[in-house]
């Protein structure tokens, strides 16, 4: 995609997952990566994959939930290039589990990753780019950040808040040069799913990941190139593929369904396999 060729970008959470895919086709599309991640040995990976296939990249370590450690590496990017084009706040966790077995640590820790890391990225690379009179900020939200998410409420909530954010920003963003996307995506296969915990469940790990259907999961390969065709198109909200397309259409025309499907869902998991 022309669009990329040339930009200078962050990714947060680049070593795997999404955030690698985007890393790795923005690459191949000409754009100078920095590769963050709180993995720097991932992070590396991804850059030197991106130099071998003749692209230009480098890792940097960053833990999302230090805003002065955000600021700087935002600060630090546009002084080196003499510009920031696009940031991707995609760094992100979840905690799955009935909401009565999780603690006070659990929420702190996902409203700290996918939302105040958001934040932080936000807030550092907005200014530059008014100031600038262009760039583009673009936020990973979720299919549940517009849908209920029992077993998964405190990620439910901070992706909501993301996609409040982006869109809220976007539009005050506009005149000012700079766009502003929320990404949505339904079911991905990517690391985040073998890597969640699942609280109080009487079944193994490796149980649960048999049991996952592969043809509901969309590769992150594919959804890196979704990301990417929304980014150039400007879209307010990135959503795919197309079960999360058809769920965000339904939540408008009929949410009460969602309620009823949430209540099955939740039912099923605490007579199946919740210890309790």
């Amino acid at each position: 995609m022309e669009y990329f060729k040339d930009k200078i970008a962050i990714v947060t959470g680049g070593a795997s997952g999404m955030g690698r895919a985007v890393c790795e086709q923005m690459g191949r599309h000409g754009a100078t990566m920095v590769v963050a991640d709180i993995n720097h040995d991932g992070a590396k990976e991804v850059a030197e994959s991106i130099v071998a296939a003749g692209g230009r990249a480098g890792a940097v370590h960053l833990d999302v939930t230090q805003r002065e450690a955000v600021h700087d590496l935002v600060s630090e990017t546009a002084r080196e290039h003499g510009r920031l084009d696009l940031i991707f706040n995609n760094a992100g966790v979840g905690i799955l589990g009935d909401e009565r077995d999780k603690t006070q640590e659990h929420w702190d820790k996902i409203i700290d990753i996918n939302l105040h890391g958001v934040l932080h990225g936000t807030t550092a690379a907005y200014p530059l780019m008014i100031e600038q009179g262009f760039g583009q900020i673009v936020n990973m939200a979720s299919m549940a950040g517009y849908i209920p998410s029992p077993m998964d409420a405190a990620y439910g909530t901070t992706k909501h808040a993301v996609v409040g954010l982006s869109v809220s920003l976007r539009d005050e963003a506009a005149s000012l040069g700079v766009k502003v996307n929320a990404v949505c995506p339904g079911f991905i296969k990517t690391p985040i799913i073998y890597n969640t915990p699942i609280l109080n469940v009487k079944v193994t790990r490796e149980e649960i990941e048999e049991s996952l259907p592969d043809w509901l999961y969309m590769d992150q390969d594919k959804a890196g190139t979704a990301i990417l065709k929304g980014i150039a198109r400007n879209r307010a909200m990135i959503v795919f593929p197309f079960h999360a397309r058809f769920a965000w259409w339904l939540m408008r025309l009929c949410p009460a369904l969602f309620d009823r499907i949430g209540r099955l869902q939740i039912q099923a998991f605490r007579k199946n396999l919740l210890t309790r």
